[in-house]
C-alpha cells in the first residue's frame, strides 16, 4: 500500500540534458526553431487539405490526420522540454507527467496504425486503380482512422496506469527529458520483468504488426509497378508512394530501435537523442517530404498563395 501511495504523489525531476549544461542553450535555440517550423509546416498541410477541393481525396484525408498527430505529438513534450532547458527548474508535476506519458503512448500508437492505413490506401491506388474510389469510400476512410485512434488510445489506457503505479521507493529523478515509459520503468524498485514482457507483446501488436502490413503492401505495390510497361507510368507510381515510404522509414527507423529493447539494454544518452529526433525532427520533415515530392500539394500551395486565376495564367 505504501508503495502504491508513494507512486501517485509529488513531482518528478526530468534530468534531460542537465549532465551537459553547455549543450542546453544550444539545444533550446535549435529545438525552439524546429518546433516553430513544425507548427507552421503541419498546420499548412492541414489547411491545404481542408481548403483546396483538389485535395479532398482519401490520401489527403489521412495526411491531415498524420499532420494533426505530429502537431499533437510534438506539443505533448517539446514545450516542457523548452521550459526545462531555459532554467534550473527541471520538475514536472505528477499530473503533467501522467498526461505526457498517456499522450506519448497514445499518439505514437495511432501513428503506427495510421501509417499502415496509408500504406493500404497506396496499395489500392496502385494495384486496383479502377476500383479506388469505390473501395476507399468516405465511410471506410473514417472507419480506418477511427480504428487507428481507438487502438492507440486503448494501448495507452492499459500501459500508462501500469507504468505510473510501479513502486519507486522515493525515486523521482527521470533520466530523460520527458515522462517516457522505459525511463519510468527504470525508476521502479521492484522486478519489472513482467511489465517489460507486457510492453514487448504490446509493441509487437501496435508497432511490428503495422510494419509487417506496410512491407507486405509495398511488396505488392512494387510488383504491380514493375509490371507497368510505360516508364513514365512507373515513375508516376513510384513518385506517388515515395513520400509515404520516406515517412515510414524515418518513423519506424527510430521507434523500432527504441521500443523493441525494453529496460536498460540501450544507451540512455543515445536513447534521449533518438527520442528527440523522433519527437521533433520527424514531425518537422514530414510536411517538407510531402510538399517537395508532391506536385498536388505544391499546386495547392500556389493556388492558396496566388489565387486560382494567377495559377491558371502561368
Amino acid at each position: 500500500m505504501d508503495g502504491a501511495n508513494e507512486s501517485t504523489q509529488g513531482n518528478f525531476i526530468l534530468l534531460g540534458f542537465s549532465d551537459n549544461p553547455h549543450l542546453e542553450g544550444i539545444l533550446f535555440v535549435v529545438i525552439l526553431t524546429a518546433y516553430l517550423l513544425t507548427l507552421v509546416g503541419n498546420t499548412t498541410i492541414i489547411l491545404l487539405s481542408q481548403l483546396d477541393p483538389h485535395l479532398h481525396t482519401p490520401m489527403y484525408f489521412f495526411l491531415t490526420h498524420l499532420s494533426f498527430l505530429d502537431l499533437s505529438f510534438t506539443t505533448s513534450s517539446i514545450p516542457q522540454l523548452l521550459y526545462n532547458l531555459s532554467g534550473r527548474d527541471k520538475t514536472i508535476s505528477y499530473t503533467g507527467c501522467a498526461i505526457q506519458l498517456f499522450l506519448f503512448l497514445a499518439l505514437g500508437g495511432v501513428e503506427c496504425l495510421l501509417l499502415a492505413v496509408m500504406a493500404y490506401d497506396r496499395f489500392v491506388a496502385i494495384c486496383k486503380p479502377l476500383h479506388y474510389m469505390a473501395i476507399m469510400s468516405p465511410c471506410l476512410c473514417l472507419a480506418l482512422v477511427s480504428v487507428a485512434w481507438g487502438c492507440g488510445v486503448a494501448n495507452s489506457l492499459v500501459m500508462s496506469p501500469i507504468t505510473l503505479h510501479l513502486p519507486r521507493c522515493g525515486h523521482r529523478s527521470v533520466d530523460h527529458f520527458l515522462c517516457e515509459m522505459p525511463a519510468l520503468i527504470r525508476l521502479a524498485c521492484v522486478n519489472t520483468a513482467a511489465i517489460e514482457g507486457t510492453v514487448f507483446v504490446l509493441a509487437v501488436g501496435i508497432v511490428l504488426s503495422p510494419l509487417v502490413f506496410i512491407l507486405v503492401s509495398y511488396g505488392h505495390i512494387v510488383r504491380a509497378v514493375l509490371s507497368i510497361r510505360s516508364s513514365s507510368g512507373r515513375h508516376k507510381a513510384f513518385n506517388t508512394c515515395g513520400s509515404h515510404l520516406t515517412v515510414v522509414s524515418l518513423f519506424y527507423g527510430n521507434i523500432v530501435y527504441m521500443y523493441m529493447q525494453p529496460g536498460n539494454s540501450a544507451s540512455q544518452d543515445q536513447g534521449k537523442f533518438l527520442t528527440l529526433f523522433y519527437n521533433i525532427v520527424t514531425p518537422l520533415l514530414n510536411p517538407l517530404i510531402y510538399t517537395l515530392r508532391n506536385k498536388e500539394v505544391k499546386g495547392a500551395l500556389r493556388r492558396l498563395l496566388l489565387g486560382d486565376r494567377e495559377v491558371e495564367k502561368e
